[in-house]
Parts: C-alpha cells; sequence; structure tokens
C-alpha cells in the first residue's frame, strides 16, 4: 500500500479517535430537519375543597383564583422523539406521572422514557399524591392524569417544521438563599431537641441574621422554538426560584410560574400556536424573600406579578442572546434508575419520638421544641418503613449543545450550579421535581449544617444521594456526547 495511503488513514485515526481509543467528543448535526410541537391543556380542578399541600396544616382551597396548565413540547428530528411536560402542580407522585406516560405513548408512539414531566412547585395547587381519597380529589386525579397526557398528545399532533436556540440572562434581583447562620444565642431547638447550625426562613431582624449558608442561581436559562416562518412555536425556560406565594387565602394558583406563562407571548412575537412555560429548577433551599431588605407590603398575588414581569423580562433578553436559530441538531435523550438508600432512625431515636408522642397535656405539648410531634410521628413511620430503598430516575436531555438534566427532588442550589461547572455541554439546563417528587436533596456538606431541609422525615435518601445522581447525570452526559461522534 502506497505510503500516502497509510498517512491518510492514520490522519484519519487521530483525527477521530484519541489515544486511548475513546471517539472524540464533537457536536453532530442531525441529517433530518428538526420537527416541533406544542401545547397547554387546562387542568384547573372543577370540584371543591380541595387541600393545597405544602404545609403541617390543613390549607383548603374552594376556588381557583388563576387556571393550572400542563404545558408540553415534543420534539422530533427523525432518529428520536421526545416530550417535555412542565404541570402547575406542588409535585406529582412517579405513579401518576407514569400513568400518564403510558397514556401518552400509546396514543403518540413516543417512549415513556422519553418523557419528561415536571412540577413546577406552586404551593396554592391541589392535591398530587395516590394517598389522596375524599371525592374531590378522587376526581381531579383522573383531571390531571389525562390532562398531562392530553398535552403531549396535542404537542405531538402539532409537530411541524421548527428550529431551536438557546440561551441565559441572570435575574439576581428575586433569588435569596433561605438558610441562614445566626448570630450567638439566636439559634432555636429543632423539633428533635437539637441544636442546628443553621435555619430555614429565620426572623428578619438584623439582631438574629448572620450570613446566608449557600449561593443562588441568577441565570433564566431558555429554549427558544421557533416555526419556519421564524414565529415563536415555544418557549421552555427554567429559574432556581422555589416559589413565591402571597396568593388570595383558599383560592388554587400556579404562582408566577403561569403569570410568566401568560406574558410571555406580549414580549416575544409567536405564532397563534405559542405555548410558553417555566420550569423550576434547584431551588430546594433558595425563595423570594430578601432577608436583610426591607420590602414594601403587597397585596394578594401582587409579588407573583412582579416576579413573572421581571422573569418574562429576563426570558426576552436571554433571547436577544440567540445568535441562530438551527434546524439540524442533535437531539437525544437518556433515563437511568438509580437505587439510593432510604435514612433509617437509630434506637435511640426511636424512642425518643415514641416519648415525645406518648405526651397528651396540652401544657406540656405547648413546651416541646416546634413541630417535635410532627417530625416524631415521621421517625416512627421511617423506622417501620419495610423498603430498605428507593429507586428513582433521572433523566438527561440533548437538544443541540443545551443538555437539560431532570434530577425527582427539591434539589439544592448547589447541586445545579455544580453539574452546569462540570457539564461537558456550552448550556445547561438543571431541573428539580422532574418525574416525581421525593423530598429534599440536599448536599453533604448542607446535611452537616442541619436545618430543616436536612431533618429526618423532609429528607428522606441517604446523605450522599446528590453526589451519586450527579456523577450518575455527568456520566450520562458524557455518554451522549460519545454517542454523538458515531451518528
Amino acid at each position: 500500500m502506497p505510503k500516502i495511503i497509510y498517512f491518510a488513514l492514520a490522519v484519519f485515526w487521530f483525527s477521530n479517535f484519541s489515544l486511548f481509543g475513546e471517539e472524540k467528543k464533537e457536536p453532530a448535526p442531525s441529517e433530518t430537519p428538526l420537527r416541533a410541537g406544542a401545547a397547554a391543556v387546562d387542568i384547573t380542578p372543577t370540584e371543591f375543597p380541595l387541600n393545597m399541600p405544602g404545609g403541617f396544616n390543613a390549607n383548603m382551597a374552594t376556588s381557583a383564583h388563576d387556571p393550572l396548565f400542563a404545558r408540553a413540547i415534543v420534539l422530533d428530528n427523525g432518529v428520536t422523539t421526545l416530550a417535555m411536560v412542565v404541570v402547575d402542580s406542588l409535585g406529582v407522585s412517579p405513579e401518576i406521572l407514569d400513568e400518564a406516560k403510558a397514556i401518552a405513548a400509546k396514543k403518540t408512539g413516543i417512549k415513556v422514557d422519553h418523557m419528561l414531566i415536571s412540577s413546577t412547585h406552586t404551593h396554592s395547587g391541589p392535591p398530587y399524591s395516590t394517598r389522596s381519597k375524599d371525592a374531590p380529589a378522587v376526581a381531579y386525579r383522573k383531571v390531571l392524569t389525562e390532562g398531562m397526557a392530553e398535552s403531549i398528545v396535542q404537542a405531538h399532533a402539532s409537530l411541524q417544521p421548527a428550529s431551536v436556540g438557546a440561551a441565559s440572562h441572570p435575574l439576581p434581583d428575586e433569588v435569596f438563599n433561605r438558610r441562614w447562620f445566626l448570630k450567638a444565642g439566636k439559634m432555636p431547638l429543632n423539633p428533635f431537641g437539637k441544636m442546628d447550625i443553621v435555619k430555614m426562613n429565620p426572623s428578619r431582624s438584623p439582631d438574629v441574621l448572620d450570613r446566608p449558608a449557600g449561593p443562588t442561581d441568577p441565570d433564566i436559562t431558555i429554549i427558544s422554538i421557533q416555526n419556519a416562518r421564524r414565529r415563536q412555536l415555544a418557549l421552555f425556560a427554567n429559574y432556581s426560584l422555589h416559589y413565591v406565594g402571597a396568593t388570595p387565602r383558599g383560592q388554587l394558583s400556579a404562582d408566577y410560574f403561569g403569570e410568566f406563562a401568560r406574558l410571555m407571548p406580549a414580549r416575544l412575537r409567536g405564532s397563534n400556536e405559542f405555548v410558553a412555560m417555566m420550569s423550576n429548577g434547584t431551588s430546594g433551599d433558595i425563595n423570594n424573600i430578601p432577608f436583610n431588605v426591607t420590602r414594601p407590603p403587597r397585596e394578594p398575588f401582587e409579588q407573583i406579578r412582579i416576579v413573572a414581569r421581571k422573569a418574562a423580562d429576563t426570558a426576552w433578553f436571554a433571547h436577544r442572546k440567540i445568535d441562530e436559530h438551527k434546524n439540524n441538531v442533535p437531539l437525544q435523550m437518556l433515563e437511568r434508575k438509580v437505587e439510593l438508600k432510604y435514612r433509617r432512625p437509630s434506637a435511640e431515636e426511636v424512642d425518643a419520638a415514641r416519648k415525645v408522642l406518648a405526651v397528651k397535656d396540652k401544657a406540656e405539648i405547648d413546651s416541646l421544641p416546634r413541630l417535635a410531634q410532627n417530625y416524631a410521628r415521621r421517625v416512627v413511620q421511617f423506622a417501620e418503613r419495610e423498603e430498605e430503598t428507593l429507586t428513582v430516575k433521572i433523566q438527561a436531555i440533548r437538544i443541540g449543545d443545551l443538555v437539560v438534566c431532570g434530577i425527582p427532588f427539591e434539589t439544592f442550589v448547589e447541586t445545579g450550579l455544580e453539574l452546569k461547572d462540570r457539564s461537558p455541554f456550552p448550556q445547561t439546563m438543571v431541573i428539580g421535581l422532574a418525574n416525581g417528587r421525593h423530598g429534599y436533596l440536599p448536599t453533604p456538606e448542607q446535611h452537616r449544617l442541619g436545618g430543616y431541609e436536612t431533618w429526618l422525615g423532609t429528607n428522606q435518601v441517604q446523605k450522599d444521594a446528590s453526589v451519586i445522581l450527579v456523577n450518575n447525570l455527568l456520566e450520562m452526559m458524557n455518554e451522549m456526547k460519545g454517542k454523538s461522534a458515531v451518528k
């Protein structure tokens, strides 16, 4: 064989493989033009009263202040078809989500492991669990399940030639870490009669506050989808803000997530089919309370409108950063099931919990630390749990140069920032409460500091679970990078 051929083969080999035989991780364009569809299906309850979860006491709703929706986008490049849904809920149980995915799969042919359904985590939403047995809640489960499925079905039915782009822009004004170090002598006892190092949502008095116990993620990241005429077809946004709250008493609300979706058509020139949605990022330790700033009083829903307006403006600025919407992008989706260990209370903790629950005298109960009996019940429940492990679903979705990570927990912002920092992709979006809700996911360091999100009963899985999930998602992202060079 002539030397020139050997030389050409050598150049080809080294240009496609590393010294260890690994393929170069370069983005590969799709050979089939992208198609996309979007839909929004109203899932507002019609039967009341309904208990709005999210607290330790009953919080009954008798009407809806604003509509709730399941909003979906479906993307298809001829090889991969996937769906991404945002539902106005505190957090839907995996059983209900699996039921909705199965219905949608049967009607569309989309694989169930190519569907991501995330909850906004509005605290003024209706029931989300299979445990709710009263008539309005049972009726709503059917509305919720069929509505989520129908959003995918309608989005799939509206598939049309499309192009996609992504960008981020910061909105630091409205995100605050809610976990604080307090000044000496100001830390109260936790429900277990012990002293934490940090406190969630402490008093806003300058005599109490020392410093926040963690960072924030200020970025709003968007996925922009345009139709063949370059008119806006859909916008999928993500912000690491827990929720805003202060909704009208006794009324359901989609919170700022729904108001953002209502405003975005006024910000962008969209088609008649334009659907905007806001997903919840890694906001397990983030809220909208400026602890060291005095904010004027607001009427109910006013602060939601303020945050939604600023978020919509920020999404518009992010949109302006997109140089080009492309219709030939790589499209991939991976799902992985990860087994995590349940936390178990010690024998001493169970014994202490049973003693707390044995207290019946009202004066004695009032002398216990706040929420002591609530958490004592949870400790006993955790001790009596038969299952040793919990299997959770995590997902990674590649859309061109952007990757989306889905985690089924109220994930701490540190985890989202770490994934963004270590991601092999130029742009990364991390969605919390994706494909289920399994409590809080603090990092090991935040576990050491204690506080509400780390308490046994609020958190239910092993203390290094965030590390395990981050490592799995990084493996999945790198696998997608490698796959792209093959196609």
